[in-house]
């Protein structure tokens, strides 16, 4: 999808005029020293060539965007541009062995993060959510694994939570760590299965009340109809309104000890076999055998909770969950409109590797089409945002001021109310650019409180401003966009509003 430069432009001068003349003071901060890094010192280099190089193009999809030092650095990696994009492949994917004190520091600040679940209930939810979002912010921030911090807020839109409903006000914080975290970069059966079993999830989608205690007792087929359809098989994949009903059927019994009806474990989960139907069920055509209620109550425990474990067997490896996830992320990485013939590569490696989602990244980018694929993506808000902080090496809380700007845009961590999680399309963000720019100008101009860019240092990082420019497009800048720049009172928020810095 193109996007048309003097839109840019003229939506800036919209955005300038209503923002009126400001202080360009910068603004007394606290900062969590912890978490800010020490920066190499420049002049820095970066890209030469006319069109986005693999490097840029590595720095662009594979993290939250580059810092004034990343190209530099990874260009070292490799003598060839070749063999740097694929070290830095290498070092991302392997992302338990980089060092990263930044993005530890950024987290550990919030006690909410690391409490156990009982415990999250003795705080206000809207502390919890607070805590939780600038995290995530400051972590895309700050990380040196970007793109496992990429790969969490991929996840974190497939798995969709709505913090807002019941108590999922309290439970987001442990899905976000024990589900979504911990298995980002690992294994998707593992990652299905967890969130399966998340606390969080059986609220949200309503798992926790599906039951069959009498004959004519209908199961709930809320999370029964999204894990096909949300989570694993995709829509139009062939599961029937039978097949929904089927998989319901072999969710039921599982419940959570609750606020208002529980004073002990709140939070946690159990199967209680009274509530299950223990009939047999077909789902996708393979039978899975019911059971007596004549049996000891620790087999029925067994054979009830075993039904979920097999419902997840059938599905996390289907060919059709193999397409459909390989389609998002090929989406993510590539373009809104995925390239058949990647999807294809992508679905079969992930079988290949049964769900090894390191092995299914490593082959995606590998292909031709994802090498190809430069600057055709509009960043969304939350990662335009980040990238911006990231290229003027902001130092920033993360606060107030910088999530209500993702909360006008749309894009706040962990705000979405339905359960397919944030667009990945540029199409539905397209409103956003008069935001974007405001952002941009604020930014640039230090009136962002909690935020500072020392914008004199940020110049002397580089040998000259084309060098500056070429830094933040990851290309050399056009004839054109030089005397843009040039002649614009506000160059650096100008660059970060314009198509060469929010197209990726």
């Amino acid at each position: 999808m193109k996007i048309d430069r003097r839109k840019f432009v003229q939506s800036g001068a919209l955005a300038s005029a209503a923002i009126g003349a400001g202080c360009n003071q910068l603004p007394s901060i606290e900062l969590f020293g912890r978490h800010v890094p020490d920066s190499p010192k420049g002049p820095y280099l970066s890209p030469t060539k006319r069109s986005i190089d693999l490097v840029s193009h590595a720095l662009n999809r594979l993290t939250f965007g580059a810092r004034p030092w990343d190209y530099q650095r990874v260009k070292q990696l490799g003598e060839s541009e070749d063999e740097a994009f694929y070290a830095f492949v290498e070092e991302q994917l392997d992302h338990e062995s980089i060092d990263d004190p930044a993005g530890h520091n950024a987290a550990r600040q919030f006690e909410t993060l690391s409490l156990p679940i009982g415990e999250l209930f003795e705080y206000q939810e809207k502390l919890l959510l607070r805590e939780l979002t600038q995290a995530t912010l400051l972590r895309a921030i700050y990380s040196e694994r970007q793109l496992y911090e990429v790969m969490v807020q991929f996840w974190t839109d497939h798995f969709n939570i709505d913090p807002s409903k019941g108590d999922c006000k309290w439970l987001k914080i442990a899905d976000d760590r024990d589900v979504v975290r911990k298995h980002a970069l690992g294994n998707f059966p593992d990652l299905l299965k967890a969130s399966a079993r998340s606390p969080a999830m059986l609220w949200y989608l309503d798992g926790r009340v599906n039951r069959k205690q009498r004959a004519d007792e209908k199961p709930n087929e809320n999370y029964a109809r999204e894990l096909l359809e949300l989570h694993t098989l995709g829509v139009n994949s062939g599961y029937t309104q039978e097949d929904v009903m089927e998989v319901a059927r072999c969710l039921t019994g599982w419940t959570i000890q609750e606020t208002g009806r529980s004073r002990f474990a709140i939070g946690s989960i159990e199967f209680k076999p009274h509530l299950h139907d223990r009939e047999d069920k077909v789902v996708l055509g393979q039978k899975i055998e019911g059971f007596s209620k004549d049996l000891a109550w620790d087999e029925q425990k067994r054979r009830g909770s075993a039904e979920l474990d097999r419902v997840l067997e059938i599905i996390a490896l289907h060919e059709h969950t193999a397409n459909y996830i390989a389609t998002k992320l090929c989406r993510r990485f590539i373009s809104d409109e995925p390239p058949a013939s990647a999807v294809a590569t992508v679905a079969e490696w992930f079988r290949e590797t049964d769900g090894d989602i390191r092995q299914t990244l490593r082959s995606l980018f590998h292909t031709d089409e994802f090498k190809a694929a430069r600057g055709g993506k509009l960043k969304r808000p939350f990662n335009f945002v980040v990238s911006a902080l990231r290229a003027t090496n902001a130092k920033t809380d993360g606060g107030k001021r910088v999530t209500d700007y993702l909360m006008r845009m749309g894009h706040s961590p962990f705000q979405y109310p339905t359960p397919d999680g944030y667009p990945e399309e540029a199409g539905p963000w397209l409103g956003t650019l008069l935001w974007r720019w405001n952002f941009a100008v604020r930014l640039a101009s230090g009136q962002l409180h909690g935020t500072k860019v020392d914008v004199e240092s940020l110049r002397r990082s580089f040998e000259t401003k084309r060098h500056a420019a070429a830094a933040l497009f990851g290309r050399t800048p056009e004839r054109s966009e030089i005397e843009e720049l040039r002649d614009s009172d506000e160059p650096l928020a100008l660059a970060l509003a314009s198509p060469g810095f929010q197209m990726c």
